[in-house]
């Protein structure tokens, strides 16, 4: 029968082998993660720029190391994954040189080049017509954001007049179809426009296609949309009368329409004043002749398609 000693001593053994156990698998497990991270993976990425319906062929595509810590998630690894034998792929986005392949670019194994499949759940694609310069003379690509304006004639007092409002804000456009340059490097304009957009915009752009003609403005990648916009009509293709813009900044239109009335009123009143003081007498001590009262002007105040006539100097 064992001693007391040796069943503790046999017992800080088996213990001390179990701990020796576990740091073992610990750096053992360490080790191969850190040679895993620092290891590379070949990735497939595009040899030649393909733009939007582009079929995946061999020679259009290459095989790259990436470092396994920064592999792209849906890239592909090898020729088979990308293009499996007898079922064609193509591109649904612009793919530049030496960029990722990745499942969602790319249409699915033996499925036809499809803009539906880059749509978001929800959202639909609707296509407006363009001209060359209601498409931003060419330059408005496929994930660009833009304006869409509508310009048409609304009755206004005793007759029609013509304004042009902001339709829809920030919306991204799918597909264009142009290409990007002509032969001699100037943009190709394209006739149709396809935009991504919510059901009831996609309404909207169908309507508003009947009911005047749309322009598409540009936007800066990332810009937030303006909270306020104004209706734009032809009394406003002037400059303001008193020297000064009709609208102060964008922020601060709307809840201000009636301190920018004021301060044009306040403005006619100056000139009137200015105006209407006496002259000195001329050279010789003749005296001047008297003036006819001078007639009170009125100023008319636009705000969108309505108009308001105030008195200056009463």
């Amino acid at each position: 029968m064992m001693s007391r000693q040796s069943m503790v001593a046999l017992a800080v053994a088996i213990v001390l082998g179990l701990a020796a156990v576990y740091v073992a698998n610990i750096y053992i497990g360490g080790s191969k993660q850190q040679a895993d991270l620092t290891g590379t993976t070949k990735v497939a990425v595009a040899s030649v720029p393909m733009s939007f319906g582009s079929e995946l062929t061999p020679d259009k595509v290459r095989f790259v190391d990436y470092p396994n810590a920064s592999i792209p998630p849906g890239s592909f690894a090898n020729a088979a994954q990308l293009m499996p034998a007898g079922q064609k792929r193509f591109a649904l986005l612009p793919l530049g040189i030496n960029e990722p392949i990745l499942a969602t670019k790319i249409s699915a194994p033996g499925a036809g080049a499809s803009i539906a499949a880059l749509l978001p759940d929800g959202m639909r694609a609707a296509t407006v017509r363009i001209d060359d310069v209601s498409g931003v003379a060419g330059f408005v690509q496929p994930n660009d954001s833009v304006d869409v304006l509508i310009t048409r004639q609304v009755q206004s007092g005793g007759g029609a007049t013509q304004v042009t409002d902001v339709l829809l804000q920030n919306i991204r456009v799918l597909a264009i179809d142009q290409e990007a340059k002509n032969p001699d490097g100037t943009p190709r304009v394209g006739r149709t426009a396809t935009f991504e957009v919510a059901p009831l915009d996609a309404q909207k752009l169908a309507l508003a296609q009947q009911a005047g003609s749309l322009s598409l403005v540009l936007r800066k990648p990332g810009e937030t949309n303006n909270p306020v916009v104004e209706t734009i009509s032809m009394n406003d293709l002037r400059y303001n009368m008193y020297g000064g813009a009709r609208y102060p900044a964008p922020a601060v239109v709307g809840g201000f329409g009636a301190a920018v009335a004021g301060s044009i009123e306040r403005s006619a009143a100056l000139v009137d004043s200015a105006s209407s003081r006496p002259r000195s007498g001329s050279s010789g001590g003749s005296k001047a002749r008297a003036k006819p009262a001078p007639v009170k002007p009125s100023i008319e105040i636009f705000r969108g398609t309505t108009s308001n006539s105030y008195k200056v100097g009463q």
